[in-house]
């Protein structure tokens, strides 16, 4: 074989195993975001889930008093999975940087929320609170002077036009216990901003501990103020479940984030809304009015956008 004949055969096969290196690398990423994809929409599950769990419980207990137990039970399981796994989370982590801001953040989002929650129809709060991406897009603009296009504005501007049409104020008074889930949307887009800012070297499952620990101790101050009911075994299992079902969330959430591209898997987090509808219907026989499903869906479309421009 000649040089010259050799050189065309090398360069087709470097061609052969780049060619074979690229579909390796895009099997490898449709398997990632499959993956991502089936986990977001578990951890959904599994918060629509407790969110179910707390509504019925809540029937009968104090919010304080729901809350305070729901977050107990969930310190100790985020514990028994740190002694599982063997990672270990130094007290100094849980007050590092921004950790105990944005606990603090994320107790008065959790008890605004719930506290709606137990008075809202159940899919009408997951879409008020849906619009997390909304308001994360407009706190960039505020705290760090990002420029947005027309395009961003007018998702912006249809998106809370749509939390308007899921609110619906009405002429004889506010919906309060609306504009309070409103009120724990924009703490948990806060949330999410100081999120980005806790230091790399404090692992996420203190975080997480630091959350729960914080929303324990201000439901329990509520719950001085609210009083206490006796505790049957039925809602302590019930407070349990959700306890489960809220850690296993939170935990599904973090891997699918981490498991694909943002953009294909963070819109299957509007999966939820779809199985709040649900849930509402079966268990307590609710249904969004024609209004509302508006509203729903222009929340639905301005978030997607958003979030596909912002992670493009």
């Amino acid at each position: 074989m000649t040089p010259d004949q050799a050189g065309p055969q090398r360069a087709c096969a470097t061609q052969t195993l780049s060619g074979d290196s690229e579909a390796s690398r895009r099997a490898a990423l449709h398997h990632a975001n499959r993956h991502g994809i089936e986990l977001m929409l578990l951890s959904m599950a599994c918060f629509m889930v407790n969110d179910t769990l707390v509504k019925i419980v809540s029937q009968s207990l104090p919010t304080g008093q729901l809350i305070f137990l729901r977050g107990a039970m969930a310190t100790l399981f985020v514990l028994a999975i740190m002694r599982a796994t063997g990672v270990p989370v130094a007290p100094r982590q849980l007050m590092q940087g921004v950790v105990p801001l944005r606990s603090a953040i994320d107790a008065m989002a959790t008890l605004a929320y719930l506290g709606s929650l137990f008075h809202l129809p159940i899919a009408n709060a997951t879409a008020i609170n849906m619009a997390t991406p909304l308001v994360i897009t407009l706190l960039a603009v505020v705290w760090l002077r990002e420029r947005i296009t027309r395009g961003h504005a007018l998702a912006v501007t249809l998106g809370f036009i749509g939390v308007l049409l899921v609110i619906q104020p009405r002429a004889d008074g506010l919906n309060s216990w609306a504009w309070l889930c409103l009120l724990g949307t924009l703490l948990h887009a806060v949330r999410d901003f100081l999120t980005q800012r806790v230091p790399r070297e404090v692992p996420s499952i203190a975080v997480t501990l630091a959350t729960a620990i914080g929303v324990t101790g201000a439901a329990g101050a509520l719950s001085l103020l609210q009083g206490w009911q006796p505790l049957g075994a039925v809602q302590l299992g019930m407070l349990a479940a959700a306890a489960v079902f809220l850690s296993g969330g939170y935990q599904f959430l973090i891997r699918a984030m981490r498991s694909g591209q943002i953009a294909v898997v963070a819109p299957f987090r509007y999966s939820g809304l779809l199985m709040a509808v649900a849930l509402g219907w079966l268990v307590w026989g609710e249904l969004p009015n024609a209004l509302a499903w508006c509203g729903i869906a222009l929340v639905v479309a301005a978030g997607l956008y958003l979030m596909r421009r912002r992670h493009a």
